[in-house]
């Protein structure tokens, strides 16, 4: 998950001196706002938990009151900061920066700790209300809906629960997976806006593990509905004479074989997302782009209005980038971009053919979900790849810490990452976290080209292809 600090503000203190707070956006939206001062002791905080070789080194102290150009200075630093602690698989994934970042975002919005009713929706439209804590994070909201589910403690790891925005006919439009330093209840009451809601989904892309959810009751409810859903919007492609087939097993009840019948289906366990608009084969096209199977499905609209349809392989794609090509607004506190202000793109560099890496780019606002289905797709083959088991891939509560399974520690970081253009300096080893989605980067820069090295995502998974497979 990318963090900036586009803005300052200087805001009065208790005592009435002016101080200057920080704004941590995440993908591009307020998060919490905070004063130097509090992120001198998260440093501090993190370099006594993990010493001073592990965390990196901080802006340090002014005697004397900032310039202008000095708050600028420390701001751009302040940011490189929070965006190295982040990239850090150990410091990043720690329950002191997560608690830390869910402390502030409370504050921030100043939503006081109590007991409230948290509507979570389910695949078919059901309503899950659930009495949480506003203070709870994502996972205590998850096992929260589990338990009111009855949902196997074994079984919470399949699923996640994402923000999704309700569009006027109904549909679902997935803005993103929440995270670990987030809370749920403060995240989406805080957009103001009642489109905006919480969903139960699945969170793993092999079929294979469907046998697992399939085991319980609940879980196979849970299966049934979502795949009935997804063939309700069309997600899932059906003919005539499978929808006759699907009908009649609905008819008798008969959830495992509807579900058994569904994996063999085009698109099955893929997410779909809103129109948008591609580059490839050519610039302008437009292009429906459904992610599932370990690849990204563009079904393109030529501009002669020819509809062809192609896949990108995640074990082809080297590296990939999220940008947004406009700079943030710095309109009044707490103020959201207006939709015209912010393009967010996803673009990832493709092995097209054995000697050939070519830059395919999908500008949607979609963008930043999209690169968290890639990420999660890379996570799951290497933990696949490793041995471990996705049962052990998630990350569970042991003596009130979050720790992480032996199977992704064995995980090596991927090799150093060439520079894709000549101008750039040579980018750094990116870092080797696997378990939580890593969105490094939004850059609010007006130019592709000005992407740094941190808005790189490098793809364990990214495998070489010999003649044969062309």
């Amino acid at each position: 998950m990318h963090f900036s600090i586009p803005e300052t503000e200087t805001r009065a203190g208790d005592g009435g001196a002016a101080y200057v707070a920080y704004n941590i956006h995440v993908n591009g939206v307020l998060h919490c706002r905070v004063r130097y001062s509090q992120l001198l002791g998260l440093h501090e905080q993190l370099r006594k938990e993990y010493g001073t070789n592990v965390v990196p080194a901080f802006p340090p102290k002014k005697i004397f009151t900032l310039t202008p150009a000095e708050v600028e200075q420390r701001r751009e630093q302040l940011e490189k900061y929070m965006q190295a602690v982040r990239q850090d698989p150990t410091l990043g994934g720690s329950e002191t920066f997560n608690s830390f970042l869910r402390k502030a975002q409370q504050e921030t919005q100043q939503i006081p700790t109590e007991e409230v009713v948290l509507e979570v929706l389910l695949s078919n439209g059901q309503k899950v209300k659930v009495t949480i804590l506003t203070s709870d994070q994502t996972e205590d909201v998850l096992e929260a809906v589990a338990s009111k589910l009855d949902l196997p403690d074994d079984l919470v790891g399949y699923f996640s629960l994402f923000l999704v925005r309700e569009t006027k006919d109904g549909a679902f439009s997935f803005v993103r997976k929440l995270q670990e330093f987030e809370l749920p209840y403060v995240s989406v009451t805080s957009l103001h806006n009642p489109e905006f809601r919480i969903i139960l989904r699945k969170s793993y892309w092999d079929s294979s593990y469907d046998d697992d959810v399939m085991e319980h009751r609940v879980g196979l409810n849970l299966l049934y509905a979502q795949t009935v859903s997804d063939i309700e919007r069309g997600w899932i492609l059906v003919n005539k004479e499978q929808h006759r087939q699907l009908k009649s097993l609905q008819e008798k009840v008969s959830k495992k074989e509807f579900i058994r019948l569904a994996q063999t289906l085009k698109y099955y366990g893929y997410l779909k997302f809103d129109p948008c608009v591609t580059d490839f084969p050519e610039k302008g096209c437009h292009v429906v782009v459904s992610a599932g199977n370990n690849e990204l499905n563009f079904q393109v609209r030529l501009p002669n209005e020819q509809i062809k349809e192609g896949s990108f392989k995640v074990t082809r794609m080297r590296c990939w980038r999220v940008t947004s090509s406009v700079p943030m607004s710095n309109g009044p506190s707490g103020s959201s971009p207006a939709k015209s202000e912010v393009k967010l793109e996803l673009a990832f560099e493709y092995l097209m053919s054995k000697d050939r890496l070519q830059w395919v780019t999908i500008t949607s606002p979609q963008a930043i979900m999209l690169s968290i289905c890639l990420q999660s797709m890379v996570d799951e083959l290497m933990v696949k790849k490793s041995g471990g088991s996705i049962r052990k891939m998630f990350r569970r509560r042991m003596n009130g810490a979050l720790r992480r399974s032996d199977s992704q520690q064995a995980v090596k970081s991927p090799p150093l990452l060439d520079s894709p253009d000549a101008s750039r300096e040579p980018m750094a080893k990116l870092s080797s976290k696997l378990t939580s989605v890593s969105l490094r980067g939004i850059s609010h820069s007006s130019s592709a080209n000005d992407v740094g090295a941190n808005d790189f995502h490098g793809n364990y998974a990214f495998e070489g292809i010999g003649d044969e497979d062309l």
